[in-house]
């Protein structure tokens, strides 16, 4: 994961979003709709859909987070998205142990940096 230089405290909100993006179990997604947070393993049995792979889930967990840190963004000038990342579970790091600049590329922003409106592509 990121470490940044100057760490952010996330907002009670953002840390309660990332809190339910992380321990959602997102291996089944595409195939139910679930209740928030549920996990495989408390299914009963013959209740269980296909699973992703684990490189799948990663993408969806990934998505929820973007859609999830747009809002935040744009709620707050101030939000560490990278912070926010790392506490949703999403790698902020690539192979090569560099920032992911493709973190920040998920979000839409305005040309002077600042988040676009959530539901609206500018």
């Amino acid at each position: 994961m990121f470490l940044s230089e100057e760490p952010m405290a996330l907002s009670r909100l953002a840390q309660e979003f990332a809190a339910e993006v992380a321990q959602h179990d997102w291996s089944d997604a595409p195939y139910r709709a679930d209740r928030a947070g549920h996990q495989n393993a408390d299914d009963r049995p013959g209740r269980t859909a296909p699973q992703l792979t684990p490189e799948q889930t990663d993408v969806v967990r990934e998505n929820v987070m973007w859609v999830a840190a747009q809002v935040l963004g744009f709620s707050d000038p101030n939000f560490p998205l990278y912070e926010f990342a790392e506490a949703c579970g999403v790698s902020t790091i690539t192979r090569s142990g560099r920032k992911d600049g493709g973190i920040e590329a998920g979000i839409r922003k305005r040309s002077d940096g600042s988040y676009q409106h959530p539901g609206v592509r500018e």
